[in-house]
């Protein structure tokens, strides 16, 4: 078979596959952490603003170290970055354990901050090494398969939370919370806080092992070669950011990402406050809406990867950012069972787009531009730290059903970068082969 047939370089196959495992692994923490803004405002009696900081913490560690990630890779190895990734996640999430003894939120927010800098470091070494891992005219689409795991883990990651952390809130509101003795109130935060720490301890032992099998991976001796590559060979940081900013699709690519991400973040967020409102459900039962999401989009997420066959994916991405800014819409002006399932509906069109934008931001790039430019994507989850606060203000001001007016406005960038790229390529709409990506083969 040609290198050009070729989907992953032989040498490479169980690289990727271990790679594929990371990508269920911060699918994982990422939706196990998004009822954490619904259980803090429960357990420590504040605001939705206030809660958000959940977001804030978590988004707003992948923004302080994507770079530092994209140095560690230059100097070192995508291995060496992944490693370090998942060693400092791992300690992020054994700091679960004192946050819940010690009962303080500011605890559990460095916890949470420590555990997504990790996974900061983790996401911006493997997106580009998996780009890396076969050949140019596939790579869109091999990212979009690597990344069709993390839905696996996001469907992990809800089922976690919705059987070990929501059912063990305490019916008692902030009011009834207010009456009761200190005593009283301490002993139910413990049990929920134990809950909430139950379930990232016994993760940080399913990222140990990941841990040991990458570490006792041998890597090609391509990128071992690379690994020893002191120096920038094509200028220093400074040039490869100007060259970068110049790139319009890379500029645009990063605009159209940090919105993705707002959005993300917030639907998948707010989705159980959307849903309490709407029907009146339990915090455990609105949280079941969340998990059809996240079934929704896993079966999305492989589809587009199929479609992609067919279709060309900036195509897929103009046609569902503007599916979902409509269903956004239209769950804002309807907060009843069918604005619900609108918001479930939102995550089918979510599955192709981060990959998507992704691989279109990276085109054109050389090797050492593609790991700076990677780190400049993962800065934009920075989104999902930033607008969640906007959208819990929202909340606060005028319910859950009107905040999502927030989430529509932030799908509109999304299709607009689909546009944008369509406009400025000669190929065709069915001609799948025009998305092959531009990164230098491996030396």
């Amino acid at each position: 078979m040609s290198t050009r047939r070729e989907f992953v370089h032989r040498d490479k196959l169980l690289p990727f596959i271990l790679l594929v495992c990371c990508f269920a692994a911060w699918g994982v923490v990422g939706t196990m952490t998004d009822p954490l803004v619904q259980v803090f405002s429960t357990v420590f009696s504040m605001s939705t603003l206030q809660a958000s900081l959940v977001q804030f913490a978590y988004y707003g560690a992948y923004f302080l170290l994507a770079i530092p990630a994209a140095l560690i890779n230059h100097r070192y190895s995508y291995k060496t970055g992944v490693l370090v990734g998942l060693g400092l996640a791992i300690c992020g999430a054994l700091l679960f354990y004192p946050a819940s003894l010690a009962m303080t939120y500011g605890l559990f927010l460095l916890a949470l901050f420590t555990l997504a800098g990790g996974l900061a470091i983790l996401e911006t070494s493997a997106n580009p090494f998996v780009i890396s891992m076969g050949p140019e005219g596939n790579a869109t689409r091999r990212l979009n398969l690597a990344q069709s795991f993390n839905p696996v883990g996001t469907n992990i990651g809800v089922l976690l939370a919705a059987t070990l952390i929501l059912p063990n809130l305490n019916s008692a509101t902030a009011v009834d919370r207010a009456t009761m003795s200190q005593a009283d109130l301490l002993a139910i935060r413990s049990t929920e806080l134990q809950a909430v720490m139950l379930p990232y301890v016994g993760f940080a032992f399913v990222l140990l092992a990941i841990w040991i099998g990458i570490a006792l991976t041998r890597m090609p001796a391509q990128e071992k070669a690379k690994a020893k590559e002191a120096q920038p060979g094509n200028g220093g940081f400074a040039t490869i950011c100007g060259r970068l900013f110049h790139n319009a699709h890379y500029r645009w690519g990063v605009v159209a990402l940090f919105f993705y991400m707002a959005a993300q973040t917030c639907t998948w967020t707010f989705t159980i406050q959307y849903a309490q409102q709407a029907t009146g459900a339990t915090p455990a039962a609105a949280g079941m809406y969340l998990q059809y999401s996240m079934i929704v989009f896993l079966v999305a997420r492989f589809v587009a990867t199929w479609a992609m066959g067919y279709i060309r994916p900036s195509m897929l991405l103009v046609l569902l950012g503007s599916a979902a800014t409509g269903l956004s819409f239209y769950a804002a002006l309807n907060p009843d069972l069918s604005g619900v399932w609108a918001l479930v509906a939102i995550s089918a069109c979510l599955s192709l787009m981060f990959p998507t934008i992704y691989g279109i931001a990276l085109m054109g790039l050389d090797e050492t531009e593609a790991k700076f430019g990677s780190a400049g994507l993962v800065m934009t989850l920075l989104g999902g730290a930033l607008t969640p606060m906007v959208q819990g203000a929202a909340i606060d001001a005028f319910g859950a059903a009107t905040s999502f007016v927030v989430t529509g406005a932030c799908f509109l960038p999304v299709a607009a970068y689909g546009l944008f790229h369509l406009s400025t390529s000669k190929a065709g709409l069915f001609d799948f082969r025009s998305t092959a990506r531009k990164v230098a083969k491996p030396a």
